[in-house]
């Protein structure tokens, strides 16, 4: 259970680029505020992600994972560069209450000196960065704007409990999917792990700007699947594809 919970993150964080429809690659990101849900073992698990803007060309970003057996909770505050079209992120937080040992981690970049202040778990230390590292949500919102730029293969350095991980994706091609929000046309991307028997894959719908509509993970022969069942942006709920 606990490995689908954290799995399911990883799913969501590879699809999760929502913005609005007709967006261009030299718009700012959209607000959205979305919400997934699946059944396993006979929990109902809700899954909600919202960008909200907080300030001139920054945004907050929150991913929460809820049931019956706990939640998880995280947020990223990130700036946008409208010249280079990319993200910063700025701080990340995580917390965990349930599913096992409570957890908390926390974030803190610093661009002027290349640098992240990692707090986990009363723990501090301090690692280097790239101009380019995101954390654990802040890439989702890079990965959208690649997308709209006609990219096909993507690459991130994601700062994860004082190391830098990367994160691959690869797009396998174009499939109409039925969702309850109606049909839609969609763009299928792979995450890729090297050594790893998890098969992740996300449909993302193509006329949306990359809406996720559907996550699938396959692993020792059981496959997990959740659906979008509601989504809005910049306000406005998206009643039918």
């Amino acid at each position: 259970m606990l490995n689908f919970r954290f799995s399911l993150h990883h799913l969501i964080a590879t699809g999760l680029l929502f913005a609005s429809a007709l967006a261009t690659a030299v718009e700012a990101p959209r607000t959205f505020d979305n919400q997934y849900k699946a059944k396993l073992y006979g929990f109902n698990i809700t899954v909600t992600n919202r960008l909200t803007k907080s300030a001139d060309n920054q945004y907050d970003l929150l991913f929460k994972f809820d049931s019956m057996i706990g939640t998880i909770t995280e947020t990223s505050k990130m700036q946008w560069d409208p010249v280079k079209q990319t993200i910063k992120p700025l701080h990340y937080l995580y917390k965990r209450r349930g599913l096992g040992k409570d957890r908390d981690a926390d974030l803190s970049f610093d661009w002027d000196k290349k640098t992240v202040i990692n707090k986990v778990q009363q723990t501090n230390w301090q690692m280097d960065i790239t101009q380019r590292v995101q954390d654990k949500l802040s890439y989702q919102i890079q990965l959208q704007q690649d997308l709209l730029n006609g990219q096909k293969n993507f690459s991130y350095q994601i700062a994860d409990g004082g190391h830098l991980k990367e994160y691959k994706f690869v797009t396998l091609g174009e499939e109409v999917l039925d969702t309850p929000l109606g049909k839609v046309n969609t763009v299928k991307v792979k995450r890729s792990r090297d050594n790893d028997k998890r098969v992740t894959y996300a449909w993302l719908a193509k006329d949306w700007s990359y809406l996720l509509v559907r996550l699938q993970q396959e692993e020792k022969g059981s496959t997990y699947t959740i659906y979008i069942h509601k989504a809005s942006v910049d306000g406005k709920a998206i009643e039918k594809f």
